[in-house]
């Protein structure tokens, strides 16, 4: 019978960690907060929470369809607006009419949401680490208390660019959909003998959404000519990737989910251009996406994306910066003449 990694010595885990290391390639300390990020995902949807959360992002694209060759650290989580301000919406369309509308959800989404990750997600993910008797530790993050951060005591370090945290990142604006239930392994399942590992089944965002969640944030940077943090890259790494994948031409041909997240977009993350001017999603998502940077912001990606590749965080042969904006420009040119075909 397979003995649970967790079960382990801190020296077998180690072990483990070198045997999985020697048949992957992959470097040990992102081995390892694979597990933790697989542990958390099973706590959080093995619970009462599951059926109002979806997972989303990058992650999302990694460990539930296989389509990014990158090590995807964080966890995005969208918890549905129709459960967190029930009241403002009753029943109706979980969009508000307008923007003095959104301007009054957002506020009760930003007052209600730090509420409820302390004291319904919080909880779940403590008793979750008290059965198993896991040594990590829980802490509210973010600017606005919308994270949960999990410490985990690590085993391997790398260079610094991905640290041993699980960061939950929860947003509550939007509903998760479209949506479904996907199997989750560890990236070393399979590749130890008699050593099993973490699983879960959480709910997963579409693709199609992903992409022009992804597209849209790209066109904002653009935009505004400034990267807005540190490992922003993943983005146009995330996008180049679903560019390559079969995945393509069903996101970027799904003009319901496009209008969709533009509308949202537009009523819930109101950006303006360099210039002071709205961001116009709606036209980004109808023919006018730019998603590949010029001057200042170029280098600034550039810099982030060389940061990403000497933390090992790229799976396999990455494309090179050219490369990757190369890429990301055919993509530009593909989705704009989809939207207009």
């Amino acid at each position: 019978m397979a003995e649970a990694f967790f079960t382990l010595s801190r020296s077998d885990q180690r072990e483990v960690l070198e045997q999985a290391r020697a048949k992957t390639g992959r470097p040990t300390h992102l081995l390892e907060k694979d597990v933790w990020v697989v542990w958390t995902l099973g706590a959080l949807f093995d619970s009462s929470l599951n059926a109002d959360l979806t997972f989303k992002g990058g992650t999302s694209l990694s460990k539930a369809y296989k389509v990014i060759d990158r090590f995807s650290e964080d966890i995005d989580l969208t918890y549905d607006i129709r459960r967190l301000i029930a009241d403002f919406i009753d029943g109706h369309e979980p969009l508000p009419a307008n923007r003095s509308q959104a301007n009054k959800w957002t506020k009760a989404v930003r007052e209600r949401l730090p509420d409820w990750i302390t004291t319904d997600v919080r909880p779940v993910v403590e008793a979750a680490l008290a059965r198993q008797n896991l040594d990590a530790r829980l802490e509210i993050g973010g600017v606005e208390h919308d994270k949960l951060l999990l410490h985990y005591p690590a085993l391997k370090n790398g260079t610094g660019y991905v640290s041993p945290v699980v960061v939950l990142e929860f947003g509550g604006s939007a509903t998760g959909e479209p949506h479904q239930v996907l199997p989750i392994t560890c990236d070393m399942d399979g590749h130890v003998p008699n050593i099993s590992f973490p699983t879960a089944a959480p709910q997963v965002m579409s693709v199609a959404r992903t992409f022009w969640e992804k597209a849209t944030a790209a066109h904002v940077y653009c935009a505004q000519g400034r990267i807005r943090s540190e490992r922003y890259a993943r983005h146009w790494h995330d996008l180049a990737a679903l560019g390559r994948s079969q995945y393509l031409t069903g996101a970027i041909s799904d003009r319901a989910v496009a209008a969709s997240v533009a509308q949202h977009k537009s009523l819930f993350f109101v950006e303006k251009d360099s210039a002071g001017t709205v961001i116009d999603y709606a036209a980004a998502a109808n023919g006018h996406l730019k998603i590949v940077p010029a001057g200042e912001a170029r280098a600034a990606l550039a810099d982030d994306y060389a940061k990403m590749r000497a933390d090992e965080v790229m799976l396999g042969e990455a494309l090179d910066f050219d490369e990757l904006i190369h890429a990301c420009g055919e993509l530009q040119s593909m989705a704009n003449k989809a939207a207009t075909a």
